[in-house]
């Protein structure tokens, strides 16, 4: 069956014979793998939308059980993620977080959308990625069900001043309930103290897009707390496992 779809591609390997086997982000398809002999070094339409960080439409022929690529065209292209490098890094990782939260051959629009406006933020914004980063984990997270608890206790659902985030429970902890923690927890590594800012922080990134958080920056302790804190949050619940690009994030 020959069909076409809208596509980010997430990750390209090398095989045999100049074939190449790729993680496409289809937005009918969702996460699919998908062979080409189309090489991304041509100076094609075809080339040009094998190339990072570009928003493609992709012509597919599909079998029973495989995906094949024979053609494709550029809808956009973030051609200036690659012009910085800790620009190219923060994307990259961005790439590989989004194909260990998807799952395979399910629809995510909402999170394509998501991760296409991401790169036409980063493309603009100069410095200070890790705001954005933050931002949008936390709204994929959301996205794919994985949201941490944030509109009351996660104990006892009160409204009151969340004063702990417990990685554990999944959310916030009231200033009754903390009282009830004991003195020597044991999970203690995963209990963050917070304030009421960090949790209008949170709660302002999910309930705003990412087009508006061009030239926002958070102040450099408080990034490197909810960064800590999201990555907690991802190992303890998620699982996805040691991400190869994280150790080249610009510090």
């Amino acid at each position: 069956m020959y069909t076409d779809t809208e596509g980010i591609i997430l990750r390209q390997t090398k095989t045999v014979n100049g074939r190449r086997m790729l993680t496409l982000f289809s937005l009918k398809y969702g996460k699919i793998s998908a062979g080409t002999g189309i090489n991304e070094r041509g100076r094609g339409k075809n080339a040009l939308a094998m190339r990072p960080f570009t928003h493609g439409r992709y012509e597919l022929f599909k079998s029973r059980d495989t995906y094949n690529i024979n053609g494709a065209e550029v809808i956009h292209s973030y051609y200036g993620i690659g012009e910085d490098v800790d620009k190219y890094m923060t994307c990259a990782y961005i790439l590989e977080f989004t194909e260990k939260l998807l799952p395979e051959e399910q629809p995510v629009p909402q999170l394509f959308y998501l991760l296409a406006e991401f790169f036409s933020v980063m493309e603009k914004r100069k410095n200070r990625f890790e705001t954005l980063v933050i931002a949008y984990q936390l709204k994929a997270l959301s996205i794919c069900g994985h949201q941490p608890v944030l509109d009351g206790c996660v104990h006892c659902g009160s409204k009151e001043t969340a004063v702990l985030f417990d990685i554990k429970e999944g959310g916030l902890v009231c200033a009754d309930c903390a009282q009830k923690y004991p003195s020597n927890n044991p999970n203690v590594s995963l209990i963050y103290e917070i304030n009421f800012g960090i949790v209008n922080i949170l709660r302002y990134f999910l309930n705003n897009p990412l087009s508006g958080f061009e030239k926002l920056a958070l102040d450099p302790p408080l990034e490197k707390l909810l960064r800590a804190m999201i990555k907690d949050y991802v190992d303890y619940h998620l699982d996805l496992g040691q991400l190869k690009s994280e150790g080249f994030l610009p510090g």
